[in-house]
């Protein structure tokens, strides 16, 4: 039979009940528990929209970077907004990802688009996560030589304590959620004052010296770092089930993240640039060093003011990665339960209303990841390291290339479906926004997995095996198969479903 969406009702006291994985299905066990309010929702996005540690990467261009914020600001983030809006309202599933692509293409598209969402979790908490927070933790607090037993103890930790957050409920892991974004919006507003104090006392260096005008270059190498720091409008949806208005609530939260998210982006980008010149910003050292260098107007307090920071830095970065890989354990977990993957990830808690081995199964590929790199971090491993983090870019890009395409398939397929927001326009207008989005979702997947090419295209200079450290063959036999590796992953799963697929839906673990 043809599946179709079904308004999930509401309880008797308003709120919105989750639907079952299966139209004709009920969910065996309790009901979902209703934990995500109003001001969650917002909350939520933002612990996963901003990332403290891209600051510094991206600023490493110079001013373009700015100009190129404010451009993927109206051009990307309006679209990806306003498509995810209307997804996350009309079709609020427990994991919204996959139910809407399997809604607009079918149970295998939808299982390949949730792998690759969720595979960038994993690899994130255990690699450029846990190794940014070991060198801050590193350089302003307390030194950890490479590869040391204190090396592994710190990653270790981090790794843990990111996943124990995916391990709680959502009605605990809220004010989890909170701390983070708190934190992270109170750092950036610290730097920001405290970088107009010091520019006061001493002169904003960068003003005479950066460049403003964008390039085609600077683009090209800022898309898919751009992206991947302006992405999470979606992140709330994938517990659709565990709100209580996400009708009302997705929409307006989206606005408001959006908003507060881009300024806490731009604002500490344009002060970085103004305390630093460009050649001293790089990556990790760039945030942090310039944080370290407009302290200086504390005197003698600054440096247990830095440490300070710097604690409440690392602490931010284990809930962004935590948060995120909240979302995508519970649409993985749903995918399991639809008969889209492995059923054996298909249960939830009990008692905690969480994808426990799904969450499990993040920490062990976290801390198997984590280990990997430390071991393989130094001499001539480290250039292979990176490449394969610079992979995780784009394997969450490419989620994103199934999900654009399904919101305007819904529009059509879907049209009977209550919309209580709709992107303007009626179909023409959810054309151009999910074609827009696509195209910016396309191109970073592009330039992330065949860098280079479209520089010698538009005849710009690009030395690859300076940029990269290993040869393009190399870096291509590392980036496709990593996505061949995750590709026959998702295939594997859906087979191995397939006996459950009939009967299945999303389950409860009892206890």
């Amino acid at each position: 039979m043809t599946l179709s969406h079904s308004d999930p009702g509401r309880t008797h006291s308003g709120q919105v009940r989750p639907g079952p994985a299966h139209p004709d299905i009920e969910p065996a066990g309790p009901h979902l528990r209703h934990s995500l309010r109003r001001f969650d929702v917002p909350i939520m996005i933002l612990s996963a929209l901003i990332s403290l540690d891209m600051v510094g990467e991206i600023s490493s261009f110079g001013g373009e970077t700015f100009t190129w914020l404010v451009v993927l600001a109206l051009l990307w983030m309006v679209p990806y907004g306003l498509v995810t809006a209307e997804l996350g309202s009309a079709f609020p599933d427990e994991g919204g990802l996959f139910e809407w692509v399997k809604r607009a293409f079918g149970r295998l598209p939808a299982s390949i688009a949730t792998v690759m969402y969720w595979s960038i979790n994993p690899l994130w908490i255990g690699g450029s996560l846990a190794f940014i927070s070991t060198e801050a933790w590193s350089t302003f607090i307390h030194p950890i030589g490479s590869g040391t037993a204190g090396d592994f103890v710190f990653k270790t930790l981090f790794v843990v304590a990111a996943v124990a957050v995916t391990l709680l409920s959502m009605r605990r892991a809220r004010a989890v959620l909170q701390l983070g974004t708190y934190l992270k919006l109170i750092l950036a507003a610290v730097f920001l004052v405290t970088t107009v104090v010091y520019g006061i006392q001493h002169g904003f260096n960068g003003i005479g010296s950066v460049t403003w005008s964008p390039t085609l270059g600077g683009f090209l190498g800022l898309v898919p770092l751009l992206l991947f720091s302006l992405v999470g409008f979606e992140v709330p949806s994938q517990a659709g089930g565990e709100m209580q208005n996400p009708q009302r609530d997705v929409p307006r939260g989206i606005a408001m993240s959006g908003c507060i998210g881009l300024l806490v982006y731009a604002l500490p980008v344009l002060a970085l640039l103004l305390v630093l010149p460009t050649d001293k910003i790089t990556g990790i050292g760039g945030f942090m060093a310039a944080l370290d260098t407009v302290f200086g107007v504390y005197g003698s307090a600054a440096s247990i003011l830095v440490k300070v920071a710097v604690i409440a830095f690392i602490i931010a970065l284990a809930i962004t990665g935590a948060t995120w890989a909240m979302a995508a354990n519970r649409a993985l977990a749903v995918a399991a339960g639809d008969g889209g993957f492995f059923p054996y990830f298909a249960k939830f808690d009990a008692k905690t209303g969480s994808p426990l081995r799904v969450g499990i199964f993040t920490g062990v590929i976290a801390l198997a990841f984590m280990i990997v790199g430390v071991i393989f971090s130094g001499g001539d491993s480290a250039a292979t390291f990176t490449v394969v983090l610079t992979i995780t870019i784009s394997t969450s890009l490419i989620a994103y290339l199934f999900v654009f395409p399904a919101a305007f398939r819904l529009r059509i397929n879907h049209s009977e479906t209550p919309r209580p927001y709709a992107v303007p326009g009626g179909t023409i207008g959810m054309g151009i926004a999910s074609g827009l989005a696509t195209f910016w979702a396309a191109l970073g997947v592009w330039v992330t997995v065949f860098p280079g090419t479209l520089e010698k295209l538009f005849g710009l200079d690009y030395e690859f095996l300076d940029t990269w450290n290993v040869s393009r063959v190399r870096f291509e036999a590392f980036t496709l198969g990593t996505l061949a590796v995750l590709t026959v992953i998702a295939v594997a799963g859906y087979l191995a479903a397939r006996r459950s697929r009939r009967s299945t839906s999303l389950t409860v673990e009892q206890r």
